[in-house]
């Protein structure tokens, strides 16, 4: 798989559009195509021992792909590709369906009022916010439409704007980016360390007086180091805004992420812990960043729910605002996600402790860095390689054995995306830009040359949450195979 900035941004544009699952579906069809197409070369090819890395033998009669091609007369550890299912819809059952018939039957799909003939007011959406804060140790939550409209919620909750800037890990998603520049301001981007999240060493030499922001994020199930990235903040008297999207569960030395900053994200899009499919919210402890998010959210009003909620007379006036509401369908199904979010991350760090466990004897073999061991949500296990050749040869070998393996994933390098580097916006008079300070700054290879080379040196196998012991077994023995080989070469 090719990685070069620009090449691999066309791969994160098609996940864009169709989404990386199917993106995952169409390279196993094609590896399920590879293996066909290679049985009728087997009679010529030389008898091999189902022990040999299929990648590795030197044969020249087949192709390798994308997904993993296989040599034809291998024997990988398993007849097929590994199957990594989503994994909050893969925990549904009649808890999602009991709270999803309540809403159809009081008729009130609409969080604020409905038409239930017994009078019964909408509550799921105003349940989850209440469980979920309760859950993350914040004293509010905002439910919202989604984890962009989440971070776009949480940057004017913090209050930024025109001429501030916001510090964020130059490997993230688009939605970071996206949410400050929405706001008017400069996103400076800083690098990442080997957890593959913000590195605390790179943010002071980033802070101007026009920091207002330090965007930590929580990336692929791993917290960010926030006690230094919290130092830090605090000497310079910063905000931090941590964005949990794929991180539902994860603590950080027992501290759920999101109750740390001053507020925290969360998204419930298909992909991440827990899920209806879509959604988002936003947690803090700080009234004041409450009112601002649940204003913004809601057309720039503080609805009588939400009063209730803050306890105390409202600080602001309406302002102009958006309207990300959660609607009750999704409040319906993240009340039952939510109950059962600490079992799917309890199961996920099962399956990556056990993979983990197995292969730690391997000579040389490295692991991403954990911030917190025991906090993570081990929905990947990632072995460091030399380089990016290295790399590619490993997900290769693992490939062909039929298990599933990715560089890092879920997000882009930032500052070589086309369009950010060339700081394109809906007008070409934007406030991000417009100042001498967003003319100056300058995005592009040289602005995270560390991410970069981070970036081509891990190797990912996704886990599964309900992973069967088989499984388990498969990604071991296809590590435990290919990987000293891979190593040597």
């Amino acid at each position: 798989m090719t990685h070069e900035p620009n090449q691999g941004q066309g791969r994160e544009e098609r996940e864009r559009a169709f989404g990386r699952r199917e993106f995952l579906k169409g390279a196993t069809t094609l590896a399920s195509a590879a293996v066909a197409g290679g049985v009728a070369k087997a009679a010529a090819s030389p008898a091999r021992s189902a022990a040999t890395p299929a990648f590795l033998d030197g044969s020249d009669t087949w192709t390798p792909m994308e997904s993993g091609g296989l040599p034809p007369s291998e024997t990988p550890v398993r007849d097929t590709m590994l199957a990594v299912r989503l994994p909050g819809p893969t925990y549904y059952d009649e808890d999602e369906r009991r709270e999803l018939v309540e809403v159809l039957d009081n008729r009130s799909p609409f969080r604020w009022w409905g038409s239930d003939p017994r009078g019964k007011p909408p509550d799921k959406c105003s349940n989850f916010e209440r469980e979920f804060a309760e859950h993350q140790h914040t004293k509010y939550a905002v439910a919202v439409t989604s984890g962009t409209t989440a971070l776009m919620t949480a940057v004017v909750a913090l209050g930024v704007g025109p001429g501030d800037e916001v510090i964020l890990p130059a490997w993230t998603w688009y939605a970071c980016y996206d949410a400050i520049i929405d706001a008017g301001a400069l996103p400076v981007f800083a690098e990442i360390d080997d957890s593959m999240d913000l590195d605390p060493a790179d943010i002071e030499r980033h802070i101007t007086p026009r920091t207002k922001v330090v965007m930590a994020v929580h990336i692929l199930g791993e917290p960010a180091d926030m006690d230094p990235i919290l130092e830090i903040a605090r000497r310079h008297k910063l905000k931090v805004l941590e964005d949990c999207a794929q991180s539902a569960g994860v603590t950080y030395k027992g501290r759920p992420v999101g109750s740390m900053g001053d507020c925290g994200i969360f998204s419930f899009q298909i992909n991440k812990t827990i899920s209806a499919g879509e959604g988002g919210a936003v947690v803090t402890s700080d009234p004041l960043v409450f009112e601002r998010a649940a204003r913004f959210h809601d057309v720039g009003e503080l609805r009588e729910g939400h009063r209730k909620v803050l306890g105390q007379a409202p600080q602001l006036k309406q302002f102009s605002g958006g309207q990300f509401r959660m609607c009750e369908y999704t409040g319906a199904v993240m009340r039952a996600q939510l109950r059962k979010l600490d079992r799917i991350v309890a199961d996920f760090r099962d399956k990556s402790r056990r993979v983990e466990e197995a292969i730690q004897d391997l000579p040389g073999i490295q692991f991403r860095k954990k911030n917190d061991p025991e906090g993570r949500l081990g929905n990947w296990v990632y072995i460091r390689t030399s380089g990016k050749e290295q790399r590619d040869r490993l997900m290769k070998a693992i490939r062909a054995e039929n298990i599933p393996a990715e560089p890092m994933e879920g997000s882009a390098l930032l500052p070589v995306v086309p369009h950010i580097e060339a700081k394109e916006t809906i007008w070409r008079d934007w406030p991000s830009f417009a100042s001498r300070e967003g003319k100056a700054i300058a995005y592009g290879r040289a602005a995270c040359p560390r991410t970069l080379d981070l970036y081509d040196r891990y190797a990912g196998v996704p886990m599964d949450p309900k992973f069967s012991d088989q499984d388990v077994a498969d990604i071991v023995a296809a590590i435990r195979k290919v990987y000293p080989a891979v190593m040597q070469a």
